[in-house]
């Protein structure tokens, strides 16, 4: 919660590093919250759901849909009122037809809709074995990879631009998820013990996603082909910075692969000049296979880090524990801290100090109310 606070106010300053910004062409910082917040979605329902379970109780299938489906109204009501205005301009200006589009595809799916959506799809394999949600894991990915190669990915990026994967995202976030829900056997069986191996395999998973993001070395552009610089100004053309063959690269391109790899994690790559964008690079926008992958693995290392700083060497910290028992709450208040804290603390600015200033103001308001409804016993749930 507390990283999703510094990257989404300091996200839109002058002063913030890249590392911190939404860039859509790599994985920066910024970019490893979202998959937590899915790899702690399918903790918690398989935490939930199996002690039910031990205890001899039922599946309680319909309990577990109407609590996802009230997240994804949750959502729709938030989201909707968060964007009001321009929604209703939306509906004066443009057809019936386009304005649903927009909201399908970009206003309503964002992070509590894709929890809810992807929380849905992993239901069915919730409890069960290890073998069967790998499985599940990996054809997910594998229809990601399919819908993305007939038509995902374009439409994804096209105007108006989907928001995290799009309404079809569901498929590639299915993999921090279903991290999350073996983390959680992991710790059931042995406790603190398992920060070790889930470090472990959590670094193997981010070797994976980084492996797969070399694909994207394969749209780079040769030094004979980079655009010339126009004369005139008035004469510039638009160069798409897609590629051609944005997901299964063309045997020529295969041909042509000199030996590189991809930069390494959270080190930014060409701009797309010199690579053109394909579904091979890690990009929260279009949530390509690499990128969700990869996360899941940071989610797995960062978990373990804290099972053993928390569990294993006792150190804990009420701000967090504040922040995370309420988290629905936190995420919604963040929402009102920037309506409120943002005008007084203008993101062209170029102090530090300024903006460092309003990151205070805008972390406290969000803890002080959490805070509060702690102390009075309130939480929102769904």
């Amino acid at each position: 919660m507390f990283g999703m606070l510094l990257v989404n106010f300091l996200g839109g300053y002058a002063v913030c590093p890249r590392i911190l910004k939404h860039t859509h062409d790599y994985c920066s910082y910024a970019d490893t919250i979202m998959p937590q917040f899915l790899f702690a979605a399918g903790f918690a329902m398989r935490l939930s759901l199996g002690r039910r379970l031990e205890a001899g109780g039922k599946m309680p299938w319909g309990r577990a849909v109407r609590r996802i489906l009230g997240l994804a109204l949750v959502a729709m009501v938030w989201y909707s009122f968060c964007d009001l205005n321009s929604i209703i301009k939306q509906f004066q200006t443009d057809p019936l037809s386009k304005v649903l589009i927009v909201l399908f595809k970009r206003e309503l799916f964002a992070t509590l809709m894709h929890i809810a959506v992807t929380s849905l799809w992993i239901l069915p394999v919730i409890t069960s074995s290890w073998k069967v949600r790998i499985g599940y894991l990996i054809t997910s990915g594998l229809l990601h990879f399919l819908i993305s190669w007939w038509f995902n990915f374009e439409w994804v990026y096209a105007d108006p631009s989907g928001l995290d994967g799009g309404p079809l995202g569901f498929l590639s976030w299915a993999v921090p998820a279903l991290c999350g829900t073996l983390a959680c056997d992991a710790i059931r069986a042995s406790g603190v013990r398992a920060a070790g191996r889930i470090a472990l395999c959590g670094v193997g998973v981010m070797l994976i996603g980084w492996g797969m993001s070399c694909g994207t070395v394969l749209y780079n552009v040769p030094a004979d082909q980079l655009p010339k610089e126009e004369p005139d100004a008035t004469t510039k053309t638009e160069v798409s910075p897609f590629a051609p063959d944005p997901v299964v690269p063309t045997w020529a391109r295969l041909k042509a692969w000199d030996g590189t790899v991809a930069e390494p994690p959270f080190v930014p790559p060409p701009d797309d000049k010199h690579r053109k964008w394909n579904y091979w690079m890690m990009s929260q926008r279009g949530g390509n296979l690499s990128y969700p992958t990869f996360a899941a693995g940071v989610s797995l290392v960062i978990y373990a880090l804290c099972l053993w700083l928390c569990d294993g060497l006792n150190l804990r910290l009420g701000f967090f524990r504040t922040l995370g028992t309420n988290s629905l709450a936190a995420y919604i208040l963040h929402d009102i801290a920037g309506w409120i804290i943002s005008p007084y603390f203008p993101e062209k600015s170029e102090s530090v100090a300024l903006t460092m200033t309003g990151f205070a103001c805008f972390t406290l308001f969000v803890y002080g109310f959490c805070r509060l409804f702690e102390r009075m016993g309130w939480y929102i749930r769904v």
